[in-house]
């Protein structure tokens, strides 16, 4: 097996929590608390969850954008998690979630693009004629788009030039932070398929952050679920999303609407209410306070998920830790949904 392209281990960021007229560290919101994986070059890897459990800082922190608590980001071989450099700003860029906020309304469209040209100092001679390229490139055209404001354009079109500029110092790595979250139900769709087709045309790999399960269905090799900070399980979209083995996991598809003649209303999992402080994370398993399947255990099993934190563990269909195995799928609990029926 090949070398990741993208290796995160035990990755945290942290925020102090300052409280007093001298502003004295009282504690700390854990953002992201010790998070593992890797990312091969070509393939997709989507991190689902609650709006804030930590998602969008990750992207953050993995790029640069965020200065780590702790942990090692490793990309091609080399650290840099220590602080980036323009080598790797070249070759890793992001896509942000809303594109009437990220766009510099000052700015034609062709200006836009050409920016991170003009700080790498690329393409110099032909940077007009690339950059026209590059919107045909993401379907806009260039004699109706190059010259325009960005509030001329509707929230697609806004949406393809920002990725147009993530393109343009020709990356290998893109970070899509909720990209069609802000769009239009219509719109999505011709979105996702340009990035489908762009990866498939220059082998991008793709880093997704993202609340919506059908989103991740459509572009997605593998998935992480993310709670309070943490990975809970992580493996191949089909296993991840038609057969969770994490409660969290099983709860969050579940609340995912779906057409059907006579909708089951016992399907759903309603998780009781909020999820906790990340200043103040409950002990053992962090998602025991809200976990429908604790309640089904006997009081010895439950004890444990309230005394001791799962570690993320490959496990066989049968729940117990398999250290030698080779799917890949990985779940940070003490047992899985189906125990204690």
């Amino acid at each position: 097996m090949s070398d990741p392209l993208l290796s995160v281990r035990g990755l945290k960021r942290h925020y102090p929590v300052r409280s007093g007229i001298l502003k004295r560290k009282t504690g700390a919101v854990r953002a992201v608390d010790g998070v593992s994986f890797d990312l091969a070059a070509g393939e997709t890897l989507a991190v689902v969850g609650e709006s804030g459990c930590g998602k969008s800082t990750l992207a953050e922190t993995v790029i640069g954008l965020d200065e780590p608590t702790a942990g090692e980001v490793t990309f091609d071989g080399e650290t840099v998690s220590d602080g980036v450099d323009k080598a790797f700003r070249r070759r890793v860029q992001m896509v942000f979630q809303d594109p009437f906020s990220t766009l510099n309304e000052r700015m034609t469209v062709g200006r836009i693009v050409a920016e991170p040209l003009a700080i790498h100092g690329q393409r110099e001679d032909d940077r007009a004629a690339y950059v026209r390229e590059l919107l045909e490139t993401v379907g806009l055209d260039p004699a109706d788009h190059y010259d325009a404001f960005p509030h001329e354009l509707s929230g697609g079109q806004r949406q393809r030039v920002g990725i147009a500029r993530a393109l343009a110092l020709e990356p290998d790595l893109l970070v899509l932070d909720e990209p069609v979250s802000a769009l239009d139900v219509s719109v999505r769709a011709g979105i996702l398929e340009l990035l489908r087709e762009l990866q498939a045309e220059r082998g991008l790999t793709y880093l997704l952050i993202s609340h919506d399960v059908s989103v991740v269905r459509q572009v997605a090799d593998r998935v992480a679920v993310m709670y309070l900070g943490e990975f809970v399980e992580l493996g191949a979209l089909g296993d991840v999303l038609d057969e969770p083995a994490h409660p969290y996991t099983e709860a969050l598809l579940s609340s995912v609407p779906r057409v059907r003649a006579e909708p089951d209303p016992d399907e759903r999992i309603r998780l009781p209410g909020s999820p906790p402080d990340p200043a103040d994370p409950p002990a053992g398993c962090r998602f025991h306070p809200r976990c429908h399947l604790r309640d089904r255990l006997d009081d010895d099993a439950a004890a444990r998920c309230v005394a001791e934190a799962p570690e993320l563990t490959e496990r066989e269909d049968g729940g117990e830790p398999r250290p030698d195995a080779d799917d890949g799928r990985t779940v940070a609990c003490h047992f899985r949904p189906g125990d204690g029926e």
